[in-house]
C-alpha cells in the first residue's frame, strides 16, 4: 500500500469514525441490514486501519443470532433477480447479466425450492460470480441441514459486507 492510500484510508476511516451515532448506524445499514451487526462494528470505533474495521466486521458477523443473520439476509435480493434501480444489487450480480432464459428460469426454479427449504433467500457473495456457477452453488449447498447452511450464511455475508466496506472506504 502507498503513502497515499494509506492517508486515504486514514481519512476515510476518521470520517466514518466521526459520523454521529445516527449517521454511522444509517451507512452501515447499507452495508448490512442486521442492526446488532451496525451496533457491533460501531462500538469498534475508531478503527486505526483498513483491516481493523474488516475484522469488526468479522467479530460482529460472528457474533451474529440466527434471528441477527435473518434481519442481515432480509437486505439481500433473491440471486438471479437484482432490486431493480439499486446499484448495489446490480452491481453484485452483474454476472447475470447476458445468461439464457433456461439458465435464468433454472435459477428462479433452485431458488423457490431452497427458499421452501430454509425459509430464506439464498445468500452467495455473487461478486464475480457467474448465473452458472451461483446455480451450481445452490445446488450444492441446497442437501445441507439448516445449521451448517446458516455457517455458510454467515461466511457469505462477512464476503459480501468486506467487499462493501472496502468499496465504501475507496470512495465509490
Amino acid at each position: 500500500m502507498t503513502n497515499e492510500s494509506t492517508a486515504a484510508d486514514t481519512r476515510a476511516l476518521e470520517t466514518l469514525a466521526a459520523a454521529p451515532a445516527a449517521e454511522l448506524r444509517e451507512t452501515l445499514l447499507e452495508v448490512c441490514s442486521s442492526p446488532r451487526w451496525a451496533e457491533a462494528v460501531a462500538a469498534a470505533r475508531p478503527w486505526p486501519d483498513r483491516t481493523a474495521l474488516l475484522d469488526a466486521n468479522a467479530a460482529a458477523m460472528a457474533a451474529l443470532t440466527a434471528g441477527d443473520l435473518a434481519d442481515a439476509m432480509a437486505g439481500h435480493a433473491r440471486i438471479g433477480t437484482p432490486k431493480a434501480g439499486d446499484a448495489t444489487s446490480e452491481r453484485e450480480q452483474a454476472g447475470i447479466r447476458g445468461a439464457d432464459t433456461a439458465l435464468l428460469d433454472d435459477l428462479h426454479e433452485a431458488n423457490a425450492a431452497y427458499e421452501a427449504k430454509f425459509g430464506h433467500v439464498f445468500l452467495i457473495c455473487a461478486t464475480g460470480r457467474t448465473a452458472a456457477t451461483m446455480l451450481a452453488s445452490l445446488r450444492e449447498r441446497f442437501p445441507n441441514d439448516a445449521a451448517t447452511e446458516r455457517e455458510i450464511v454467515r461466511g457469505e455475508l462477512r464476503k459480501i459486507n468486506d467487499i462493501r466496506i472496502n468499496r465504501l472506504l475507496d470512495g465509490s
